[in-house]
């Protein structure tokens, strides 16, 4: 009887330094976790790596200097005042017939005016000048890419150099990457952080994005729309490397990656992950978290739009480029869907 007494009474006690352990030890998981993954590549727009998210994070700068203009006066009066007016200071003047003044008026609801004004001035000039459709001022040419979203992995698609990969972009320092974007699933979001400008990616339309990296390194790339339990998988490497580092990836890829047929295509197709669907295709010679194709046919990304708009659907006609639209019953085709206002520059562009 003692010892369950005892017992009894040390419950209580174990349990909740038990809670606290585990809690402990959760945080240094997580923290150890955020340093390798930090150590693996660049994940915040905080630390930018390209000149798109170095705009970006200096916009936010800017944005919180304005607002404290308003939040500090708050943060700082609010306490003297609590203080000058507390119930034991009987020297603070109590004037409860004072109603009215017109200069503090015009301090209160001018400050606020003035800071909206010059809000969106700003707003108005940064959107024009970080839009994503709009390409880059670089002396080399672009180097596209085609970005095709799946449930739950993305896939680069290099038209003109016959060759694809998933989980891993790579591409060289100082060119700009001219990229569309489209999903062969639910709509999701593009993002890499370090180098910015997060955009969607949806069923039959096409998006645009133009990045460039200042710099080599690995940057953390994600989907950041939830679609799904596998949603928190859908991460890639954004790797950028030199001229000639990025032609040996390409002559490797050309080498030894998987030939992109129609039944790698369906496993592409199907819902699983990197590592998963790179078990399913025994690419062994592989990183763990990518796979890399070649023989991939550069019409793939239309090809996969035009599923969407009557065309066959079947990876056999994906695959081999020779997917062509029908019309749809509706009689809806893919050139009305292109003269929409926000794909109409996609049509002019080609």
């Amino acid at each position: 009887m003692l010892l369950l007494q005892r017992s009894m009474q040390r419950t209580p006690r174990s349990r909740c330094g038990s809670i606290a352990a585990r809690a402990v030890l959760c945080l240094v998981s997580v923290s150890v976790l955020s340093v390798g993954q930090a150590h693996a590549a660049d994940v915040s727009f905080l630390d930018p790596r390209g000149p798109i998210a170095a705009a970006q994070r200096q916009h936010i700068l800017d944005v919180t200097l304005l607002m404290l203009i308003v939040v500090l006066p708050v943060l700082i009066g609010v306490p003297l005042i609590a203080w000058r007016y507390r119930y034991g200071n009987t020297k603070a003047r109590y004037s409860p017939k004072w109603g009215h003044s017109s200069l503090l008026e015009m301090a209160i609801w001018g400050g606020p005016l003035v800071i909206v004004a010059v809000l969106g001035l700003w707003l108005a000039h940064d959107t024009t000048k970080l839009d994503p459709y709009r390409p880059l001022d670089t002396q080399d040419g672009p180097l596209k890419v085609d970005v095709i979203g799946y449930d739950w992995k993305w896939l680069f698609v290099y038209p003109q150099l016959h060759i694809a990969s998933v989980g891993r972009l790579v591409f060289p320092e100082h060119r700009q990457i001219a990229m569309r974007l489209t999903s062969d699933s639910v709509m999701q979001s593009f993002y890499i952080p370090a180098l910015g400008s997060q955009i969607y990616a949806m069923a039959a339309m096409q998006t645009r994005l133009h990045l460039i990296s200042d710099s080599t390194g690995q940057f953390l790339g994600e989907n950041t729309q939830y679609d799904g339990m596998g949603f928190q998988h859908q991460k890639f490497i954004a790797r950028a490397t030199t001229a000639q580092g990025f032609r040996d990836w390409v002559a490797g890829v050309k080498r030894g990656g998987v030939r992109l047929s129609a039944d790698a295509y369906d496993i592409i197709r199907a819902h699983n992950t990197v590592p998963e669907m790179r078990t399913e295709l025994k690419a062994r010679n592989m990183p763990p978290d990518a796979v890399f194709f070649n023989h991939v046919t550069p019409d793939l990304f239309r090809n996969v739009m035009m599923s969407f708009h009557g065309a066959p659907s079947s990876s056999i006609a994906i695959v081999s480029g020779k997917a062509k639209a029908r019309p749809a019953a509706t009689g809806i085709t893919i050139a009305a869907v292109s003269a929409r206002p926000n794909l109409q520059h996609d049509a002019k562009a080609g």
